[in-house]
């Protein structure tokens, strides 16, 4: 495992060793041990899977009683994976970074607790499994606006296919002003 800082230097890209022959290839996707020396607090409860086709796009959610961190990897299909600060205290709040994970080279991206966590499919299907530090609380489940002006994320496609809920969700200064104590 290779661990590199994003732009935001705790929203970290784990690009993992392949092993390839004859018979196809072997990649190690978790290691408890590399994950705490890399700074990946806490341990994993949860994990999900999601099958997305081609244009959807899923977030940006976040918990806020809960706050979850994320190890997200993709096994099929490619996606532009987001993280957005929701740290008040954070020098990078309000900041946003994305990475791309293709299972063809495959890597996972960190998404730690007070972080809103989105991603768009860039080729499908796309088969994204992430693990989560604490479990989904249905009760607890918050989203901001994938187009939200303010955050200006540059996803790269302009009419994503999203639920229901996603198209409703607040931007992030009305989530503000809501009163929700967006992160930690």
């Amino acid at each position: 495992m290779q661990v590199t800082a994003t732009e935001i230097p705790d929203v970290l890209r784990i690009d993992l060793r392949v092993h390839e022959d004859a018979r196809g290839r072997f990649v190690r996707a978790f290691d408890v041990d590399a994950c705490a020396a890399a700074g990946m607090g806490g341990s994993f409860v949860q994990e999900n899977v999601t099958t997305s086709g081609e244009g959807v796009l899923r977030g940006l959610h976040f918990q806020q009683r809960a706050p979850q961190g994320k190890l997200v990897g993709v096994v099929m299909g490619a996606v532009f994976d987001v993280a957005v600060d929701l740290r008040v205290d954070s020098p990078t709040f309000g900041r946003w970074v994305g990475v791309g994970l293709d299972a063809d080279q495959p890597a996972q991206v960190w998404v730690p607790p007070g972080f809103a966590h989105g991603f768009c499919v860039l080729r499908a299907p796309a088969v994204v499994v992430y693990r989560t530090t604490t479990a989904h609380d249905p009760d607890d489940q918050f989203g901001v606006r994938w187009d939200d002006p303010d955050l200006a994320i540059s996803w790269p496609l302009e009419a994503p296919i999203l639920s229901d809920r996603d198209r409703c969700l607040p931007t992030f200064a009305e989530l503000r002003s809501s009163g929700l104590n967006v992160g930690e």
